[in-house]
């Protein structure tokens, strides 16, 4: 198990929090004019990388919040977590 730390709550078991894959995927402009091709690639097409890969995560079981981590994929190395602006 990894211990991810949570910008909001500080370090907790992996098993409080649920991943929300890839970050930095812009959502289409305008979706009603993708193919269908083109809409499958935007849901289900993910880079895969060997190394650091920044991912989406949220605290479900604590604060219930969004953030982004890089984790080198080979070694589950968690390497920075970002540091959200509140409103």
């Amino acid at each position: 198990m990894m211990l991810i730390p949570c910008p909001w709550c500080g370090p907790r078991d992996e098993s409080e929090f649920h991943y929300g894959g890839q970050a930095g995927v812009a959502y289409p402009a305008d979706p009603s004019a993708l193919t269908d091709e083109e809409w499958a690639r935007y849901l289900f097409f993910r880079d895969n990388p060997k190394g650091p890969f920044a991912e989406r995560w949220s605290h479900s079981v604590g604060c219930r919040r969004w953030f982004t981590m890089v984790r080198d994929t080979v070694t589950n190395e968690i390497l920075s977590v970002d540091q959200p602006v509140h409103s």
